[in-house]
């Protein structure tokens, strides 16, 4: 399989992430651990200077709706060291020299540090300075809402790429093995990685130190198996979502990520609503789709040989790969399956 807001794959399509440039970093499809292995930042603390006040308090309203906590504090000289590891990401108001002194003793592991972002008082560029994979892109992400331009350094990100922490996002997943992503992003910037194999357990594997191993970050939430006609709106895709997740007692926040077929690469609105939803999108191949074709019969399988997308990706993508709803078309547009 494939996410795609970029490209990945997990058995045999892609994984892409919400567009950096523009998720809304909300809550919808965040995950429990924030801040660690591809999770998203949850907490946040603006450090600005007296003066400076003001441009914290418009990004805090800018980006607060989106963070389950914003909190403005005004910098002193132990301000990082006071607050570590209280936060998630550290959005500093400030040159990047002066944030990189005051934290750059504290820093110990990537993979539990803090995401450190500065801004400039015109909010002209948000720059990552740690925790790129781990908070600081998205929150740069965010701040473009605002102006600001996100100056991604972060390898596979400045190639236009998805780095396997991205990989893990898109589908509501973190890293076991960190020490792995070395190898594995440099096969990413190389083009080398190949899709995302998932394994159906119980089973057991052995991996060499060059293979990340991803796991889901919960066990209850459902994949969004969607088709859509060329052209389709963002609000049609997103109201048929709502409808069909109502039905089952759910909303956006239990969405794993949406599932559809490669044919669907680049289909503007569905990308657009899952940005909205902070889903990644996940893209099947037509033999896999062939392999979990739903029970409902499908013109497009008499028309061009393709099973039925919403059902089979629906069924592809859950880890139980069950159907929970059965397909239904909504607006002559978008027909929305839900697995688990």
């Amino acid at each position: 399989m494939s996410t795609d807001t970029t490209d990945a794959d997990t058995t045999d399509g892609k994984e892409t992430e919400p567009d950096e440039s523009n998720a809304s970093g909300g809550s919808n499809g965040h995950c429990s651990t924030p801040d660690s292995d591809g999770e998203v930042a949850e907490e946040i603390a603006i450090v600005s200077f007296e003066r400076k006040l003001d441009t914290a308090e418009e990004i805090a309203a800018g980006i607060g709706d989106g963070y389950d906590r914003v909190d403005i504090i005004e910098y002193h000289g132990d301000v990082f060291a006071e607050h570590w590891g209280e936060y998630d990401c550290f959005v500093g108001l400030m040159a990047s020299g002066i944030a990189m002194r005051k934290t750059a003793p504290l820093l110990d592991d990537k993979w539990d540090d803090p995401a450190i972002v500065v801004v400039d008082e015109e909010l002209t560029w948000a720059i990552p300075i740690t925790g790129g994979h781990h908070g600081a892109n998205q929150v740069a992400g965010d701040l473009s809402q605002l102006g600001a331009v996100p100056a991604m350094t972060t390898a596979s990100e400045a190639a236009g790429k998805q780095g396997v922490e991205s990989k893990a996002k898109a589908l509501d997943a973190h890293v076991v093995n960190g020490d792995s992503t070395v190898a594995t992003n440099l096969a990413v910037l190389n083009g080398e990685l190949g899709p995302v194999a998932r394994l159906d357990g119980p089973r057991a594997v052995l991996v060499d130190d060059d293979v990340t191993v991803l796991e889901r970050n919960a066990d209850d939430g459902v994949v969004l198996g969607t088709g859509t006609v060329s052209g389709v709106k963002k609000s049609q895709v997103l109201d048929a979502w709502a409808t069909a997740l109502d039905d089952l007692g759910a909303d956006f926040s239990d969405v794993d990520f949406v599932a559809t077929g490669t044919r669907k690469e680049g289909e503007e609105g569905l990308y657009e609503a899952a940005r909205e939803i902070g889903a990644g999108v996940v893209l099947f191949e037509k033999e896999t789709l062939d392999a979990f074709e739903g029970p409902s019969p499908s013109r497009s399988k008499e028309l061009i040989g393709w099973p039925g997308i919403a059902e089979a990706s629906a069924i592809a993508g859950g880890r139980e790969h069950d159907l929970v709803r059965e397909k239904e078309r909504f607006d002559d547009a978008v027909t929305v399956a839900v697995g688990q």
